[in-house]
């Protein structure tokens, strides 16, 4: 009877540690980020919460879902952006973050959604202040000046993120109609 709950407790340490809900790295930042504020709320299915970003200079967000699924949209050109009018988003089913070059005309605004897959969800994003660009040698370099004047530069690798990150939340809502359907 002991070696049955023996396994059955090794069985749930493992599946706790394999676990890809559990992020233990959620905390890790690099040394030249600078943590200025810890926001905390609650949003509801189909809704947005705004906030405004005055700080200058490279600043990184970084959203965490307690529960539900919240997602983030930032621009600099509206202080209310959504799914439809946005420079920077990320909408994933796990941790989301962005991160907002010092180019960006302040006030940003940032948008967070309450997916409507659940009926409320809990939310807390960090913001930091991303030091290493200050600590080049040259300048903005981090930044591509290939843009033509009034046009930003957008990182291509941000791009398949973006499909990627839609092709997720896609198969997951079919996953959860499948689910709905069998139950």
């Amino acid at each position: 009877m002991a070696a049955c709950w023996g396994q059955a407790l090794l069985l749930l340490v493992v599946l706790a540690v394999a676990s890809p809900g559990v992020d233990v790295d959620d905390d890790e930042v690099p040394e030249e980020w600078v943590l200025l504020h810890v926001v905390q709320g609650q949003i509801g299915a189909g809704n947005y919460s705004y906030l405004r970003l005055n700080h200058e200079g490279k600043i990184v967000l970084r959203l965490r879902s307690l529960r539900g699924d919240a997602d983030l949209y930032v621009s600099d050109s509206t202080l209310h952006p959504s799914f439809d009018d946005y420079e920077l988003q990320s909408a994933t089913c796990g941790p989301d973050a962005v991160a907002v070059p010092a180019h960006f005309q302040r006030p940003v605004g940032i948008g967070i959604y309450g997916h409507p897959s659940h009926l409320e969800s809990d939310f807390e994003m960090k913001v930091y202040y991303d030091r290493s660009v200050q600590l080049q040698h040259f300048g903005d370099s981090g930044y591509s000046g290939d843009a033509a004047p009034g046009q930003r530069a957008h990182d291509p690798e941000d791009a398949p993120q973006e499909e990627e990150s839609v092709l997720w939340t896609i198969l997951i809502s079919i996953l959860k109609l499948v689910l709905e359907i069998l139950t």
